[in-house]
């Protein structure tokens, strides 16, 4: 049996993740208010709003609370001469070896919310579809762009 990867996502990665969740936690928090205005008009029976309120926290509590460590302490990836191995998943592990012969392109990326906290995720493109490493500091995330486009035969030579 295969070992796990040993490398792990920067742990500014959790941040992110946790204002990435308060944001769609703000803005479902919103209908929240679109359903007390229904409710007031007679639109919904009053038991929708508390109903919804609870789901709401729960979600909230799960989605910014829990799931963004538990996300984080499960994430691994490893860059080696033929492969890349990344090992994933909340609730299911996925585990995904990509050969460096089926990469097609390797590119870094980074919203507002990356860019603030210093972080980049590094994308990977096959045939079969796009694989992606969030989370990494832009240092690491261009080494490891630079080093899988030198691996799969992309570029010459990396300065």
């Amino acid at each position: 049996m295969r070992p796990d990867p040993s490398e792990r996502l920067d742990a500014r990665a959790v941040t992110v993740w946790r204002l990435q969740s308060l944001i769609s936690v703000v803005v479902l928090g919103s209908l929240l208010l679109v359903l007390a205005v229904l409710y007031r008009f007679g639109v919904v029976p009053w038991q929708t709003l508390p109903v919804a309120a609870a789901i709401l926290l729960i979600y909230g509590a799960l989605s910014v609370g829990l799931f963004p460590r538990v996300l984080w302490l499960r994430w691994r990836y490893e860059v080696l001469d033929t492969e890349i191995d990344l090992k994933f998943g909340l609730l299911i592990q996925k585990r995904t070896i990509i050969p460096m012969a089926r990469v097609q392109h390797v590119d870094t990326k980074a919203g507002p919310l990356l860019r603030a906290f210093g972080l980049a995720d590094v994308t990977i493109a096959t045939a079969a579809g796009m694989h992606e490493i969030p989370g990494l500091s832009n240092e690491v995330a261009d080494a490891l762009r630079d080093r899988i486009a030198l691996s799969a035969g992309m570029i010459e030579d990396v300065l």
